[in-house]
């Protein structure tokens, strides 16, 4: 075969690569049909651009919470994210989540895949949410029973769909194995809890306060190592 031969064959054979690659790059915006069955599959995150309120109106199930308009949360939300998994993402109607997964994959997610017309599309085609807004919120006075009296409790303020909380839950479960009893857990729903939050001038989650013998005497914000638990459970 010629070299011009060679030349021809191979060309249509480059061409098609390209234009699957290409094909791959732009298939970005799945619709809520699509969008529904890739996330049945285990190993994907799914994440949610729009306001805790919007948040707590509906949100489809397992989704993690950072607000592409407070830049401040999402930056920290965000770095607890694989990069190496897939990303779903989606707002209200597409226009917050495609500027959030055009800033992800400029910063190394190597998956991002946008809900097409958002929640409005989704609820367009009747697809189920999950709503946090018929639960009925911890009162101030549940709250004090819960750690008042003798002894020692942590109090874990998170949220199912707060990324870095979600980190500490296999912190909280081997804390509890290795000081099982020295302490009683409580656990407070962000997303659900908004007035004793207000109360306690909580802000940012997840949120760790140490009661002993009825008075606060430890609170920090953000991740927390185990070592670090210990420690101030062990204090006197």
């Amino acid at each position: 075969m010629s070299h011009s031969s060679k030349s021809l064959f191979i060309l249509p054979i480059v061409v098609l690569i390209l234009s699957f690659g290409c094909y791959s790059q732009t298939n970005i915006s799945l619709p809520p049909s699509d969008f529904k069955n890739e996330i049945s599959h285990a190993d994907v995150q799914v994440l949610d651009v729009r306001t805790s309120g919007e948040y707590q109106s509906g949100h489809i199930q397992h989704s993690l919470l950072a607000d592409w308009n407070n830049r401040e949360q999402f930056m920290e939300r965000i770095k607890y994210v694989d990069k190496t998994k897939p990303v779903y993402i989606y707002c209200l109607s597409g226009g917050r989540s495609a500027a959030a997964a055009k800033w992800m994959r400029e910063n190394g997610f190597g998956s991002v895949y946008e809900l097409k017309g958002g929640i409005s599309a989704w609820k367009t085609a009747s697809l189920p949410l999950e709503g946090a807004a018929n639960i009925k919120q911890m009162t101030m006075e549940e709250y004090q029973s819960q750690v008042a009296g003798t002894g020692t409790v942590l109090v874990d303020f998170g949220a199912e769909w707060c990324p870095p909380c979600k980190k500490m839950e296999p912190v909280l479960d081997q804390l509890q194995k290795d000081m099982n009893g020295q302490f009683k857990l409580v656990r407070v729903d962000a997303g659900v809890d908004v007035d004793v939050m207000k109360k306690l001038d909580i802000e940012g989650i997840p949120m760790f306060i140490i009661y002993k013998n009825g008075m606060e005497v430890w609170r920090k914000e953000g991740v927390t190592e185990l070592a670090e638990f210990k420690k101030e459970i062990s204090n006197n």
